[in-house]
C-alpha cells in the first residue's frame, strides 16, 4: 500500500471510529433501557413498581438519569413532578442526539479524502508522460486503493447514520412512554394526598 492509500485508509478509519461512537450513544444513551422500564410500569401496581425501582437504583452513581426520573416521585406537587419529568425528557433527547451529524460529516469527509488522494496519485501519471507502463500501473492501483478505501469508509458511515436515526427514534419513543407513565403515577399519587399535604 502506497503512502497516499495509507493516508486515505487512516482518514476512513477515523471516520468509522467516530461514526461507531455516535451509534453507541444512540443505542445506549442511558444505562437502563427506558422501554424496559416503561414495560415494568405497565401493570396495575405501577406505583408500587416505580417505588421499588426508585429504591433499587438510589445508590447507583452510573444511573444519574434514571435516578432523576424516578426521583420525581418524591415531589410534593404534580406541577413539580411534571416540570422535572419534562426536564429529564429534554436531557434524554440531548443524550440520544449527541453527535447526530457526525456520520453524515464523516461520510462526506471519507469520500472527499478518497477522491483527493486518488487525484494526487493520478497527477503523478499525468505530470510525467515518460513513465513506463509498470510505473503507470502502480500509480493507477494506488489511486484506486485510495478511492476504494474512501468509499468503504463512506458506506460504513452512511449505514451507521441510517441505523442511528432509527434507534434514536425508538429510544426517544420509549423514554416518552416512560415519562408518560411516571406522570400518570404522579397524578394518581397527587389525587390521594390530603389538601394540606399538597400545600406543604
Amino acid at each position: 500500500m502506497t503512502a497516499l492509500a495509507a493516508i486515505s485508509a487512516l482518514v476512513a478509519l477515523a471516520c468509522v471510529i467516530a461514526s461507531a461512537a455516535r451509534l453507541a450513544w444512540a443505542v445506549s444513551p442511558t444505562s437502563l433501557d427506558p422501554v424496559v422500564l416503561a414495560v415494568a410500569l405497565a401493570d396495575a401496581d405501577a406505583a408500587e413498581a416505580a417505588f421499588r425501582i426508585r429504591d433499587a437504583i438510589e445508590g447507583c452513581d452510573d444511573l444519574a438519569w434514571e435516578r432523576g426520573v424516578f426521583g420525581t416521585l418524591a415531589d410534593t406537587t404534580i406541577e413539580a413532578s411534571e416540570a422535572r419529568l419534562g426536564e429529564q425528557l429534554t436531557e434524554f433527547d440531548g443524550a440520544v442526539r449527541r453527535w447526530s451529524r457526525v456520520p453524515r460529516v464523516c461520510a462526506s469527509l471519507s469520500t472527499s479524502a478518497g477522491f483527493l488522494f486518488a487525484s494526487l496519485a493520478m497527477t503523478r501519471v499525468l505530470g510525467d508522460p515518460a513513465r513506463g507502463v509498470s510505473d503507470t500501473t502502480a500509480v493507477l492501483v494506488s489511486a484506486l486503493d485510495a478511492l476504494t478505501l474512501g468509499i468503504a469508509g463512506t458506506s460504513f458511515c452512511a449505514a451507521v447514520h441510517v441505523r442511528a436515526c432509527r434507534v434514536s427514534r425508538e429510544r426517544i419513543d420509549g423514554a416518552t412512554r416512560l415519562i408518560g407513565r411516571l406522570a400518570a403515577i404522579a397524578r394518581a399519587l397527587d389525587s390521594t394526598r390530603a389538601p394540606a399535604d399538597r400545600q406543604g
